[in-house]
């Protein structure tokens, strides 16, 4: 196999992997041991555009930084593509869910296109929970099928 397309299957992958990585984390960890700094994005109990739930941003950018750093500095090809699939996925979860669902930056507020408005149908319904118990709809692009449905053909 060529290396070029090995590489971009271990970016690919780990990109996948990391919607995992995403649920779990927010369910067992934000929802658990880390709800305190995970609290306040359900409350809104912040002062201006930074939230204690942006920690999470720094936590998570570790291992693709150290994944890069590997691949860079010692020549580690699987681990610095991996790095790349875990920073692409953090990438995607700053555009989707920071700036197209919370609305950081008033851009891309109107899609009428049947995914992104399961996305945000779904997200609304996590959020309508405001303690860490009974939370649903933990991840970020995997959309439990029911919110495709219901969104077809309906306004956001």
């Amino acid at each position: 196999m060529n290396s070029w397309l090995l590489n971009f299957l271990v970016a690919v992958g780990t990109f996948i992997a990391m919607e995992g990585v995403a649920w779990f984390t927010h369910k067992y960890i934000m929802h658990g041991l880390l709800w305190s700094l995970h609290k306040d994005h359900h409350h809104k109990e912040h002062d201006g555009f930074l939230e204690r739930n942006d920690f999470f941003f720094l936590i998570f950018a570790i291992p693709g930084i150290i994944c890069l750093a590997l691949g860079s500095f010692y020549g580690i090809s699987p681990a610095f593509w991996t790095g790349i699939g875990i920073t692409l996925y953090g990438a995607a979860y700053f555009f989707v869910h920071d700036i197209f669902i919370h609305q950081r930056f008033k851009i891309f507020r109107n899609s009428e296109h049947w995914y992104f408005k399961a996305i945000r149908r779904a997200h609304k319904m996590h959020h309508k929970h405001l303690t860490k118990e009974r939370g649903e709809c933990f991840g970020m692009l995997w959309v439990p099928f029911k919110y495709f449905f219901s969104s077809k053909g309906t306004p956001s």
